[in-house]
């Protein structure tokens, strides 16, 4: 089990809900599930409104998450991420800090989800 901690200045108070890790569900899936308004319109990884934060909480290496190419092009073309952390993220295991809900994979961690 994950715990994944929804936080936003739209919401009165952060959110903290259990997620399974790897039954491939989205973050976007455990945050509809749960009711979090994490804002999203195509749902599949191409307009980038679902950008999210990601912070590991439990102060260990983070799970490497592959970033998937629509992932890359969209976050690099809003300025989220770098060419240096697509390559970090591809040759070191390092995930970067933004996301798109829709297309990352809940693992077994704790996080910080902020949107």
């Amino acid at each position: 089990m994950a715990n994944v901690t929804f936080s936003s200045p739209n919401m009165a108070k952060d959110v903290t809900v259990y997620a399974v890790a790897g039954d491939t569900h989205t973050l976007l899936s455990v945050a509809k599930k749960n009711q979090v308004p994490v804002e999203c319109e195509c749902e599949n990884g191409i307009c980038g409104s679902c950008v999210v934060d990601v912070s590991v909480l439990s102060g260990a290496t983070p799970y490497a998450i592959a970033l998937t190419e629509k992932e890359k092009s969209v976050l690099k073309l809003a300025g989220k991420i770098t060419h240096e952390q697509i390559e970090a993220a591809e040759n070191s295991d390092t995930p970067p800090p933004f996301r798109l809900a829709c297309q990352y994979i809940v693992r077994n961690e704790d996080i910080l989800v902020k949107f």
